[in-house]
């Protein structure tokens, strides 16, 4: 069977699995390549700072909710990108803004490093605005362009997309760790700069490749009108949730185990942070290589009820080992969280466009920015953290109780979740659009 607009002998071969024709494009491998390294580079910029945290607080005096506020900043700022992300589309076009967001990602970073050499909090500020800016934009274009590219198995190569997402992550935990460890945390500054360098590849890369338009024109769906279906709205609160649930306990899982549960940065870093990242990499890579078919809204269902349990353990469990094992587990539990709501958006309004993936960051960022944002609130309202906590044994202090009801606030985004997917599992999504 041919599909239609496809000519016979054009396109990728025919197999028995696909039992038809995929239209070929020019350069479609290293377009797909270039969305994974932008991929790369959006983890690697996002999860740097956290990575700093306890340093940053310890040498310019911050308190744990000026260092949630970067986070929050952070996201911030990449949703006010989010929601003028359909409109920079039409105006500058997709390979401008995907080299821009690049140059903006390396500036960022050598603007935050700058704050060693004087300025303090109000650069660090600054750096993360400017870095966010950039990731921002990378949030709304490399999923659309990828679902641009011609393939029978979207849901699989979305996850694949964002399996570089926590594979990004993870090089900057193990890099940043062993440099801290190699020459002292004095030099992080430097270790900053020199993640930059990335950024700039991409650039170079988005510069050259061919890349495939969007859909525009009378073809696509107006967002307006999709905000009329139920069924997307309730997709874009998952959206929101879903960002939450993610970031609230990846951002925060090196300061938790370091403050909350007495282990060192090295520990923190390998055994926290980067098997998180393991596990949201597997989560995905799995999905992008097995998993093609799957029910999305099951998947979603059972993302959230793991990642439910996951943050419940690490904020109640008086063993500070299982503590960490959650906080470790947890990296698989949200692995689908993200890519299964952007599929599912993407199968149900294929012809959404632009503007549908930039309505779905700007919601998945709100939900990165608040869900951090408000364990840092929690964690420095240490008086009555430490009255609540007071059962725990293994002598516990007020700023590790702090983190851990902290982790219990950001237990909500989770079980919110659960609701919102059993409620998406009966919908009925191909609404005439009237």
């Amino acid at each position: 069977m041919v599909a239609p607009g496809v000519q016979p002998g054009r396109g990728r071969p025919w197999s028995r699995r696909t039992a038809s024709y995929v239209p070929a494009m020019p350069g479609t491998s290293r377009v797909v390549n270039a969305c994974r390294l932008g991929m790369f580079v959006q983890a690697m910029v996002i999860n740097l700072a956290p990575l700093l945290f306890v340093q940053l607080r310890g040498e310019f005096s911050l308190s744990w909710e000026q260092v949630g506020r970067l986070v929050l900043i952070n996201f911030l700022t990449q949703l006010a990108v989010d929601l003028a992300g359909g409109w920079l589309v039409g105006r500058l076009g997709l390979r401008v803004l995907c080299v821009g967001a690049h140059v903006l990602a390396a500036l960022g970073l050598v603007v935050f490093a700058s704050a060693a050499a004087g300025g303090g909090y109000a650069v660090l500020v600054a750096g993360t605005m400017v870095f966010s800016a950039g990731c921002g934009l990378l949030e709304v274009l490399l999923s659309p362009i990828l679902n641009a590219v011609p393939s029978t198995r979207k849901a699989g190569d979305m996850a694949l997309l964002h399996a570089f997402y926590p594979l990004g992550k993870l090089a900057v935990i193990l890099g940043t760790a062993g440099a801290l460890w190699l020459a002292g945390p004095g030099v992080w500054a430097w270790i900053v700069v020199g993640w930059a360098v990335l950024p700039c590849l991409g650039a170079w890369w988005f510069a050259v490749v061919d890349i495939p338009p969007l859909v525009e024109g009378p073809q696509r769906q107006r967002l307006r009108d999709l905000l009329r279906l139920a069924s997307c709205r309730g997709v874009l609160l998952a959206m929101l949730l879903a960002g939450a649930s993610e970031l609230a306990i990846a951002q925060w899982t090196s300061a938790f185990a370091q403050r909350g549960l007495g282990c060192s940065q090295v520990v923190a870093d390998l055994l926290g942070f980067a098997l998180f990242a393991v596990g949201m990499a597997a989560g995905r890579l799995w999905y992008g290589l097995r998993g093609n078919g799957a029910d999305l809204t099951a998947m979603l269902l059972l993302g959230a009820t793991g990642s439910a349990v996951v943050y419940l353990v690490a904020a109640l469990s008086p063993w500070p080992l299982l503590a960490l094992a959650a906080c470790s587990c947890a990296g698989f539990a949200v692995s689908m969280l993200w890519p299964c709501t952007l599929s599912l958006a993407a199968a149900w309004w294929p012809m959404g466009g632009a503007t549908l993936f930039a309505a779905l960051a700007a919601a998945g960022d709100g939900g990165a920015a608040l869900g951090p944002w408000l364990i840092g609130v929690v964690a420095d309202s240490a008086t009555i953290a430490a009255s609540a906590w007071s059962w725990l044994p293994g002598g516990y202090g007020v700023e590790a109780n702090g983190l851990r009801a902290g982790l219990l606030v950001g237990a909500l985004a989770p079980l919110l979740l659960v609701v919102v997917s059993c409620w998406l599992r009966r919908q009925t999504p191909h609404e005439k659009l009237s």
